[in-house]
């Protein structure tokens, strides 16, 4: 199959043919039918993740079942799947405490390859998907059955950037009707964020980013205020919108000075949810004020999904047109070009880039 490697981190993806074993227990073969660009791609084959070399990246991802292995019984040869990151064994601690997106059972993807080059070396799976290729070799639980009718690069969308956005607000915040909340960073993320937290009833909602196009899309998604951090202070624009500080803030940038800038712009009794992945080695200093506010600051782990409970529901909310995606798509592009699509989302110029195969 062809795939997009990445041998030197910093350095354009090498388009080439590798080698896919057949999937084994419990594996699934999913032929590619899209996938899209998402920022935690390009911190991989930046090295800000500290991966082995040769790696694979790609994860939000949807396809066709093409093989499965033995005891597979999730899905089927035929079976249209969004494919996501988030694997369930169903057994560990997590698992049956209702948090199977936090599942702690040790994956032989984690440690072995599908996947070799010509040379015989194998390349390593990002987050056991490795989609930036014609085939992925998943775990049954990362692949979810949905309509056949389903424009399947919408439908990729749904395995990472949709949920995550969307369940940081609804599933790990569960904002409130009309609590204020803030959404900092208006990208893939950020704007699920914004229709997650819009559907809940935040008001007022306020998105905070650095460029005009990304606030007037957060508008199309339900923002009822913009705040260009470029131009002015973000903090205090927002203190003066919620009088006291926002009940919600949603940091879905991987960045520690933004977790800072929301922890600032939260009041008491508020929540800081962040949602995107800062670097590993990077850490923020909180106020000790904070004890006295009951100000909560927590992580969002792909926004606390459900992954085969909730995909179905948002392609029912998409389908019944509750829910956008359409819009988060800026341009589309072959493997071939997978490196210009990696550097118009690098510019900031694009929500979301997807490869359609």
């Amino acid at each position: 199959m062809k795939a997009a490697v990445c041998y030197e981190f910093g350095q354009p993806l090498v388009v080439e043919e590798v080698d896919l074993d057949s999937p084994k227990e419990g594996e699934v073969k999913v032929r590619m039918g899209a996938t899209a660009i998402c920022h935690s791609d390009i911190h991989l084959i930046r090295g800000e993740f500290g991966a082995r070399l040769p790696v694979l990246a790609g994860h939000e991802s949807a396809g066709y079942v093409e093989e499965v292995g033995e005891n597979v019984t999730l899905v089927k040869s035929g079976d249209t799947v969004v494919v996501s990151l988030l694997t369930s064994c169903g057994r560990c601690p997590q698992c049956v405490s209702g948090r199977p997106y936090m599942c702690q059972f040790r994956w032989p993807l984690n440690r072995e390859s599908r996947i070799h080059n010509r040379q015989g070396q194998d390349i390593s799976h990002m987050t056991r998907t490795a989609t930036f290729a014609e085939y992925a070799i998943v775990h049954e639980s990362q692949a979810v059955p949905i309509p056949e009718d389903m424009p399947i690069d919408r439908a990729a969308l749904l395995a990472c950037g949709v949920i995550t956005g969307f369940g940081a607000a609804v599933h790990t915040a569960q904002v409130k009707a009309l609590s204020s909340t803030v959404v900092i960073g208006c990208g893939g993320v950020g704007l699920n964020a914004v229709q997650g937290a819009a559907m809940s009833g935040a008001y007022p909602l306020i998105a905070v980013d650095m460029l005009d196009n990304k606030l007037e899309a957060a508008r199309t998604f339900g923002a009822t205020h913009t705040v260009k951090a470029s131009d002015e202070d973000a903090v205090q624009t927002v203190r003066q919108l919620t009088g006291r500080g926002a009940d919600y803030v949603l940091v879905t940038v991987g960045n520690t000075a933004a977790i800072q800038q929301g922890f600032d712009m939260s009041g008491p009794h508020s929540m800081i949810v962040v949602a995107g992945l800062p670097p590993v080695m990077e850490s923020i200093t909180l106020p000790s004020v904070l004890r006295w506010q009951e100000r909560m600051v927590t992580t969002s782990t792909m926004g606390s999904t459900l992954l085969s409970v909730e995909i179905p529901k948002l392609v029912a909310l998409y389908q019944a047109g509750r829910l956008k995606l359409d819009e988060l798509i800026t341009s589309r592009y072959s493997l071939d070009q997978i490196n210009e699509a990696i550097e118009v989302v690098e510019k900031g110029e694009a929500l979301r880039n997807v490869i359609v195969f």
